[in-house]
């Protein structure tokens, strides 16, 4: 048997004054975004904003459903958007706040593994910016230290 570790590296910013300038005005756009979630059951709202390698930004909300399966979190729908407008050009960051609270917004289960499969189709890291309305904003380099052990393309032809 052999025992392996697991780090991750990621910066902390004190609160989102302190952020690099690129990096301050994505959440900034995240946050203004706050506003087009539809969040009525769980009244959390989530926003994203998603910066592209030609320096175009695309944003999205969580938007709920009773039917709770048909939930879209703000950063599938960032991403979306994006790909839809840019479908050739790779995002390079993600800004990812929420209204509540003062702990940053992480992305769910699947929302690592959406932004892990941008990552791997463009063959580049997407730097990750989380925040919230106040505290903490934390900085990643990438989605894979959330998801180290992803699911890609890659798997299916082996």
């Amino acid at each position: 048997m052999e025992e392996k570790q697991i780090e991750t590296t990621y910066l902390v910013y004190p609160d989102a004054n302190a952020l690099p300038a690129q990096y301050s005005k994505l959440l900034d756009r995240a946050k203004a975004s706050l506003k087009d979630s539809w969040s009525p059951y769980s009244e959390y709202k989530v926003a994203a904003a998603v910066e592209l390698a030609n320096g175009q930004i695309f944003t999205g909300a969580n938007q709920e459903n009773a039917a709770y399966p048909l939930c879209l979190c703000a950063e599938r729908v960032a991403l979306a958007a994006a790909a839809s407008k840019c479908p050739n050009i790779p995002p390079i960051a993600m800004a990812i706040t929420t209204e509540k609270g003062d702990s940053p917004a992480a992305p769910c289960g699947a929302c690592r593994q959406v932004i892990s499969e941008q990552e791997f189709r463009f063959d580049q890291p997407i730097t990750l910016i989380l925040g919230a309305q106040r505290g903490n904003v934390m900085v990643l380099d990438s989605v894979q230290p959330l998801l180290p052990f992803s699911f890609h393309g890659a798997l299916l032809k082996g």
